[in-house]
């Protein structure tokens, strides 16, 4: 039923077990924004971070017993924020759990990991078009970056 009360999503970190659920799910994002990578090459990256915690982590947001969204974070070491920070990948929320907070609960998830890593920034990219995501990044404080994202391919 519409009306019926949706359960609250937990936040956990994705194990085993989650791989197949979060690749479908990353798998829709990159379809969604174009990227092409083929599914042996996402289930790789998505497993690594998985079992190498130190190297990044997949964040899984489940409501009952379905995975509604996914957020994947890796950690690096910059000179622009002078030390350790985490790179907020890639976030989804399928779009039958969309308006309900959930992309909100991993971002906070995402800055509280981060934090407890002593990562001293979190960065993200927005793209053009994801004014939804621009506003909700900006309303959990933040701000544009001048610099353009450039990537060649090795």
């Amino acid at each position: 039923m519409a009306n019926e009360p949706q359960p609250e999503p937990t936040i956990h970190d994705a194990t085993g077990d989650d791989l197949a659920a979060a690749v479908a799910l990353l798998r829709r994002q990159l379809d969604e924004h174009d990227i092409r990578l083929d599914d042996a090459a996402l289930a790789h990256a998505v497993r690594v971070l998985i079992e190498q915690p130190e190297v990044g982590r997949v964040l899984i947001a489940r409501c009952g017993g379905e995975i509604a969204g996914v957020a994947v974070l890796s950690f690096l070491w910059t000179l622009e924020h002078g030390g350790p920070a985490a790179w907020l990948d890639e976030l989804y929320v399928a779009s039958a759990h969309r308006g309900r907070g959930i992309g909100r609960q991993l971002v906070e998830a995402a800055l509280q990991l981060a934090r407890g890593r002593g990562c001293v920034a979190l960065d993200l990219e927005v793209e053009d078009g994801h004014e939804d995501a621009a506003r909700l990044y900006a309303r959990m404080g933040f701000t544009r970056h001048r610099r353009a994202h450039l990537v060649r391919k090795l």
